[in-house]
């Protein structure tokens, strides 16, 4: 089959490498439908995720068919249309008891291209089927649910539910990509009284302006604007979705005594802490991997028209591009970028939005 393996920082290529087959009767094997690239899979390209090794296939966010499955799969047949978690799950361990699914302690958690080859491939083995697996409703495209693999369930588990998002709370959301848009949807879910965003992108802004934001901000006027919005107490929730220390920083000044900052951004170095500063103010600082046990909740709210999941997806390549579309994302501050996707129904090129200071003449031909 082919599949897009990491071959060393800065390399990847689109290559012939062996079928999966299952190694575990846990196991499944679905053939993709649709993948999407992620920030972390940029990191994994620069050499950033020590963990993958020169030949893995990468991805973790897929939509496919089953294909085969082991003798101990109870949950998924051959021909369902499901889509992929980017975590596995024992089912058995402590922590898998728990639903805390990512601390799988029996082989599983966020293997999928780390550990194990991933879904940017035309085939993907997937451990723990019965867990990391999902039926998708007909109804339901591959784009969209493709932002169910990790998006929305890290945005919705991390950031609103780890955040303690509740009725009239102040929200502020710093780093509006994917995840942090995804956020802002579904902290309205909860009724907070005013969610802000932040970010340096204006058309990001302006994004999640359309998916609930209240008011928005670039990082140097954040803290003043949640200062007046508050009375001068700060944040009830602060999330970061940047995965910068700076960005962290200004998190922790941001929240208001006694308040939550939640850090979903995945930090590749250390980022300060001043305690001498806020070992007073009662902060809660969380952190974690996503478990994706929200994904069922999730799937149902999709399907009944209750998460914008087509506001995410900007660009869809084809298979054979997938070293183009890294480069769209990584280039995102001047694509517009925001959810890259491969695969899907037509498997054609497709810039599905463009910038917001595009012409209309752009815009319109982008959309087509």
């Amino acid at each position: 089959m082919k599949a897009l393996v990491y071959q060393g920082p800065g390399e990847i290529g689109w290559r012939d490498v062996a079928d999966p087959e299952p190694r575990d009767a846990a196991d499944a094997i679905v053939r993709v439908e649709t993948a999407a690239i992620c920030g972390t899979d940029l990191r994994v390209r620069r050499g950033e995720v020590p963990e993958v090794r020169p030949g893995t296939v990468l991805g973790h966010e897929a939509v496919g068919e089953v294909v085969e499955v082991g003798a101990a799969v109870r949950g998924a047949v051959p021909g369902e249309r499901v889509l992929v978690s980017c975590v596995s799950g024992c089912g058995r361990c402590a922590y898998c008891r728990r639903g805390v699914y990512g601390q799988c302690r029996e082989g599983g958690g966020r293997v999928l291209g780390r550990t194990a080859d991933g879904t940017q491939a035309e085939y993907v083995r997937v451990p723990y089927a019965d867990l990391a697996l999902h039926p998708l409703p007909e109804a339901v495209s591959g784009r969209d649910a493709v932002l169910l693999a990790d998006v929305f369930p890290a945005a919705y588990e991390l950031g609103v539910l780890g955040g303690g998002v509740r009725p009239g709370d102040t929200v502020a959301v710093v780093g509006v990509g994917p995840v942090g848009l995804a956020v802002v949807a579904t902290a309205r879910l909860l009724s907070p009284a005013r969610t802000v965003a932040v970010d340096v992108d204006t058309s990001r802004l302006d994004t999640a302006k359309r998916l609930g934001a209240d008011a928005v901000a670039g990082p140097e006027e954040a803290e003043a604007l949640v200062e007046d919005l508050t009375g001068g107490l700060g944040a009830d929730v602060v999330v970061e979705a940047v995965g910068a220390p700076e960005a962290f920083e200004q998190c922790v000044r941001m929240a208001r005594p006694g308040g939550t900052v939640a850090n979903i951004g995945a930090h590749g170095g250390p980022a300060a802490l001043h305690l001498e500063e806020v070992w007073s103010r009662d902060l809660t600082i969380r952190t974690g991997l996503v478990d994706t046990s929200s994904i069922p909740t999730l799937l149902r709210m999709l399907a009944d028209g209750r998460l914008p999941a087509s506001e995410f997806v900007t660009h869809v390549f084809a298979w054979d591009a997938a070293a183009e579309a890294y480069g769209v994302l990584e280039r995102a501050a001047d694509t517009g970028a925001l959810k890259v996707v491969l695969g899907g129904p037509t498997h054609d090129a497709v810039g599905l939005r463009s910038r917001s200071d595009l012409g209309a003449d752009t815009r319109q031909e982008a959309a087509r």
